[in-house]
C-alpha cells in the first residue's frame, strides 16, 4: 500500500510524525472496508508524531474562536486573530493547517501573527474536526467538500464573509494559504472562488482536481499524476465555469525531498495555473533565496498576475520557517515546520502586504 512508502523516521527529507498531507480519514458517509483498512494502516505508521505536533500548541497569542459565522456545511471550526487597533478596510489572510494539526498550532508555527501585527491585517484560521476526519485532514479528495457552494470550501468562504462584514475589511484583498491537505484545499478555493480570493499560496500541495476519492488520492500524492497544462487548467476552470473576471495570484511552495506529496506535483501545479492565467510553463525570471530556495516567476500577460514557484531542495514535507527576530524571519521549527526560509514573509510580500 502507498502509505508504506513513507513511515516515520525512514524516508529521507520527511520530518517524523503524523503526515499532515492527506487522508487518514473516517468519512461522514459510510466507509468501505478497504478505506477503513487504509485508515488504520496510515494511523499506525504515523501516530507517534501527533503528540510531537501537539507540543506546538503552546500559543504565543491565543486565537479567538468564532462560534457562529454561517450555515457551516463543512462543519469546520473558525478561529480569528485581529491585531489591536486594526483599521477598517484592512486585508484578510486565511490559514489552513495540515493533517494532525490545529488552528492554533499552525498559526504559531508558521509565524503569520508577526506579519499581521506589523502590516495590519486580520487572520482567519479554519480548523478541521475529528468528527469529519479522524486525523483533522481537510477532505480535499471529496468533490462535495471542494465544490463551489458546498462543504468545507463554502464553510471557509462563510468565515471570510463574516470577517469582512464584522471588521469592515477589504473584500478585494482576501488571501488564502495552507499546508498539504490545507494547501490542496487552498488550490480548490482559488479554482472555485476566484471572485473571493485575490491570491493564494499552496504549500506542499497538488493541482486542483487531481483526486475525486480517498483511494484516488494515493497516486496523486505519490508519485503524482501527470496531465497536460490544458487538462489541469480545464479542471480548475470547471470549478466555476461562469467566472469571467480576474483570477487570483498563485504561488506554489515545495520541498525537493518531499516523499509525502511528491515534488513532481509542483510542476503539475505550475502547469495548471500558468495555463489558466494565459502564460506558458517557462520561467521568465529566477532568484536564489535563503536555504538554496529557487524563486521562479512565470509571467502570464494580459494584466494577469504572475505564477510564482518556490523550490527548497533540502526540504521534506512541511511549511518553511526561519525562527528569529529579523524582518524576514518567522515561526517555530518543529514537526512539519522546516527551518531555513520564512515562507510567510515571502508570501505576504508577493501579495503586497509587507509595505
Amino acid at each position: 500500500m502507498r502509505a508504506a512508502l513513507f513511515p516515520p523516521g525512514v524516508s529521507p527529507g520527511v520530518s517524523p510524525g503524523a503526515s499532515p498531507g492527506v487522508f487518514r480519514r473516517v468519512p461522514r458517509r459510510t466507509a468501505t472496508l478497504l478505506a477503513a483498512l487504509l485508515l488504520g494502516l496510515v494511523s499506525v505508521l504515523t501516530s507517534g508524531g501527533q503528540a510531537r505536533a501537539g507540543a506546538q500548541e503552546l500559543a504565543a497569542v491565543p486565537l479567538e474562536q468564532v462560534g457562529s459565522f454561517g450555515s457551516n456545511p463543512g462543519g469546520l471550526v473558525m478561529y480569528r486573530y485581529v491585531p489591536t487597533g486594526l483599521a477598517p478596510g484592512s486585508p484578510v489572510v486565511v490559514l489552513l493547517h495540515g493533517c494532525g494539526q490545529t488552528a492554533q498550532a499552525y498559526a504559531d508555527g508558521s509565524g503569520w501573527q508577526k506579519f499581521a501585527d506589523a502590516n495590519g491585517f486580520a487572520l482567519v484560521v479554519a480548523e478541521q474536526r475529528t468528527v469529519n476526519n479522524a486525523s483533522r485532514c481537510f477532505n480535499w479528495f471529496q468533490p462535495a467538500d471542494v465544490a463551489r457552494g458546498s462543504g468545507e470550501a463554502l464553510s471557509v468562504v462563510q468565515m471570510v464573509d463574516h470577517t469582512v462584514d464584522s471588521l469592515s475589511a477589504d473584500a478585494s484583498r482576501v488571501y488564502v494559504t495552507g499546508l498539504s491537505a490545507g494547501g490542496i484545499l487552498t488550490a480548490s478555493l482559488l479554482a472555485a472562488y476566484p471572485d473571493v480570493f485575490a491570491g493564494g499560496a499552496v504549500i506542499a500541495g497538488l493541482p486542483h482536481g487531481c483526486a475525486t476519492s480517498m483511494i484516488d488520492a494515493f497516486s496523486c500524492m505519490f508519485p503524482g499524476r501527470t496531465a497536460t497544462a490544458e487538462t489541469w487548467a480545464d479542471r480548475a476552470r470547471a470549478a466555476y465555469p461562469d467566472h469571467t473576471g480576474p483570477r487570483p495570484a498563485v504561488s506554489i511552495w515545495h520541498g525537493g525531498a518531499d516523499y509525502v506529496v511528491a515534488t513532481a506535483n509542483q510542476n503539475e501545479s505550475v502547469k495548471q495555473w500558468t495555463h489558466l492565467l494565459g502564460g506558458d510553463q517557462q520561467a521568465d525570471a529566477t532568484t536564489q533565496l535563503a536555504a538554496n530556495t529557487t524563486r521562479s516567476v512565470y509571467d502570464t500577460g494580459a494584466g494577469n498576475p504572475p505564477v510564482i514557484s518556490y523550490l527548497t531542495p533540502g526540504n521534506g514535507h512541511g511549511t518553511p520557517v526561519a525562527p528569529g527576530e529579523g524582518a524576514d524571519q518567522c515561526g517555530t521549527a518543529g514537526a512539519y515546520f522546516l527551518a531555513g526560509i520564512c515562507s510567510s514573509y515571502h508570501i505576504a510580500g508577493d501579495w503586497g502586504l509587507t509595505g
